[in-house]
């Protein structure tokens, strides 16, 4: 890979600073391709001291110079400002700083200085007096794409990956009720297309398989425990067909995430956000990437949160960010393979 990783700074109270710094760490055993943070190189040098790692941070001045720097310092390129916030304790000062990395990385991709970004877990309370108005990461990538890349329409889809499960849910950031009445079977549709381009194209995978997990339980028994599944999952999963896409269901969620069940299909289309992360979540919490699916950019990141708890103590297990660095960087070599 010619081109280094854009890895944001996320939330500086959080614990992002020392995974990354932990990345870097491991960078020979783990093969963690080159990246560099945007981030305020003096705050990331200062937690380095503190917790006791021999971990050099490099200020550069162009993504160019952290392929050059990387193997002896964690290269950093400088948000421009210095954050206020404490281990735990976030401070709505740096909402801007927070918001001007994932801006910054997503311009040196779409400049060709960056292979794809890479997102630290950011904290949307923070963020919201800055005029962040968005549920979630992934939707303020879907805004940021239009914006940067004038693209219109762009509907951004999670994807949660990791070694033994793919899960993507259709209704994402929503309370459960209005999860249930936005659902439709053109969402359903939509999720499973892109779901299947990515598989193929980012994944590898030449004959993507489907499955589609019902609303209700035991998907509806149809319709004795919901209408839903019989009104809307069952006519997209057939559009799906329809459209080239192996897809089957509506299958019982309750039943098809176990590791027989899970041989049969490449990833699993569910209907809200807790019933797609709950499985993959318990089965690898350390290892499971999130992806954004739909962008003109790549973007991963690790599953969890800014584990506030925990933050500053040099505890944090960097295994989500690692893996995420890894398949951004595989999705991207996959990318600039012609076809």
């Amino acid at each position: 890979m010619s081109l280094p990783l854009a890895l944001t700074m996320g939330e500086p109270a959080g614990i992002g600073g020392e995974i990354a710094l932990q990345a870097w760490l491991r960078r020979s055993n783990d093969a963690v391709p080159p990246f560099y943070v945007i981030d305020d190189p003096d705050r990331l040098a200062a937690l380095a001291a503190r917790l006791g790692w021999a971990a050099p941070v490099r200020a550069v001045a162009t993504p160019g110079h952290a392929t050059e720097v990387f193997r002896d310092a964690l290269p950093v390129l400088p948000i421009g400002g210095t954050c206020l916030a404490k281990p735990g304790r976030p401070n709505s000062a740096d909402a801007r700083l927070v918001i001007g990395a994932i801006d910054r990385a997503a311009a040196d991709v779409k400049n060709g200085k960056a292979a794809a970004v890479v997102t630290n877990p950011i904290n949307k309370e923070a963020l919201y007096g800055a005029g962040f108005h968005h549920p979630g990461h992934t939707e303020y990538l879907g805004e940021l794409a239009e914006r940067l890349f004038d693209e219109k329409g762009v509907t951004p889809i999670m994807m949660l990956a990791s070694r033994d499960l793919r899960v993507v849910p259709v209704t994402i950031h929503l309370a459960l009720r209005d999860a249930i009445a936005a659902l439709t079977s053109t969402a359903i549709v939509t999720a499973g297309q892109m779901t299947h381009r990515a598989l193929e194209r980012d994944f590898g995978i030449a004959k993507p398989r489907l499955a589609v997990a019902g609303l209700n339980p035991h998907a509806g028994e149809g319709g004795a425990l919901g209408s839903e599944d019989r009104d809307i999952v069952v006519p997209a999963i057939a559009e799906l067909c329809r459209k080239g896409v192996d897809a089957r269901g509506p299958l019982a969620a309750d039943t098809m995430f176990h590791m027989a069940a899970r041989q049969g299909y490449d990833a699993a289309l569910c209907m809200y956000h807790d019933q797609a992360l709950i499985p993959i979540k318990t089965l690898d919490f350390d290892g499971a990437v999130n992806v954004t699916l739909g962008l003109p950019f790549i973007r991963t990141s690790p599953d969890h949160g800014t584990a506030f708890d925990i933050a500053g103590r040099g505890v944090a297990r960097p295994d989500s960010l690692i893996a995420a660095l890894k398949l951004a960087a595989e999705m991207a070599a996959r990318r600039a393979v012609p076809k």
